[in-house]
């Protein structure tokens, strides 16, 4: 595994995480995000839609599981919040499988619940929030399944 770690100390960083993020990331486009209720994922995945040409409005896909962007340079990119999910027999019905294995882009916030249908290859970050507002940012690449979750 993998792994590359940042601070982000402000917002104006956040362009700069975003690039790495996606560098890092390299070929993998299944990436997930982690961190507790208000960390900054949501804000990371609009500057992550930004680097990637997305022009529309990104916003957090809690009641409709599942925002999709259009990139002029990226074709489709998926933006899931699996918050709401009771199981992941919903994931499943709701389609997020065909997604993950789709080639293009999904940026899955509160993946836990969804863990078995993910490709064995992704990318995980994990966002901190700190008691001075600044977050660690905390980048791993897996190839292959683990019980991390």
């Amino acid at each position: 595994m993998i792994i590359e770690k940042y601070t982000l100390k402000n917002t104006d960083q956040l362009p700069e995480i975003a690039k790495k993020i996606l560098a890092f990331a390299g070929e993998i486009k299944v990436i997930l995000f982690e961190g507790q209720m208000g960390a900054g994922k949501t804000t990371l995945i609009k500057s992550i839609c930004g680097e990637l040409g997305v022009v529309e409005e990104t916003s957090s896909p809690t009641f409709a599981i599942i925002n999709p962007y259009q990139s002029k340079m990226h074709g489709p990119v998926y933006h899931f919040d699996c918050y709401r999910l009771k199981n992941e027999k919903e994931a499943y019905e709701a389609g997020c499988e065909e997604y993950f294995f789709s080639g293009n882009y999904c940026l899955i916030e509160w993946p836990e619940i969804i863990y078995n249908l993910l490709p064995d290859s992704y990318v995980k970050v994990q966002v901190v929030a700190e008691p001075d507002e600044s977050r660690n940012i905390t980048l791993s690449k897996t190839s292959g399944k683990c019980s991390i979750f």
